[in-house]
């Protein structure tokens, strides 16, 4: 059963952009050999980080979205692990997030807040009122035309 993943890793600081272009690949690949799929890859860019990480303070961060097994995502984390480049890793499973939220917005639409249903007394002026929005929009477009013309 293939589940979401979300895979943040840090790489260190004094590794070349191509160097880290091909680690992302090498880990794409894992994935996609394994019988996954990278969802989306995202460079994140060089950012300070809060603690100092195997005597690093800063480094670039990697962001990967995959969708695979749990096998798959335990050995990707085992080649986290002992990969040079890469001092820090996280990751974190999405799927179950996704569902909360579908939830919740599920929820929200079902139960529409009172102050957004229109009121008796809204209904009634909104009739007045239309007549007159309308009567108003072709002087604008008049006035608008020569300026365009003039220009």
């Amino acid at each position: 059963m293939n589940r979401t993943y979300e895979i943040m890793f840090i790489v260190r600081p004094d590794v070349e952009e191509a160097e880290q272009d091909k680690l992302i690949e090498t880990f794409s690949g894992y994935v996609t050999s394994g019988g996954g799929t990278i969802k989306s890859t995202e460079k994140m860019g060089r950012r300070r980080l809060a603690y100092t990480v195997k005597k690093f303070n800063d480094g670039f961060y990697v962001l990967l979205i995959v969708e695979a097994p749990a096998a798959l995502v335990a050995e990707l984390e085992r080649r986290l692990r002992v990969s040079e480049p890469v001092i820090k890793f996280l990751t974190v499973r999405m799927d179950e997030e996704d569902k909360r939220v579908a939830k919740i917005k599920k929820h929200r639409d079902a139960h529409v807040k009172r102050s957004a249903l229109p009121t008796q007394s809204a209904e009634a002026t909104a009739p007045a009122e239309a007549p007159a929005a309308v009567a108003e929009a072709p002087a604008a477009e008049v006035a608008a035309e020569p300026v365009a013309a003039a220009v």
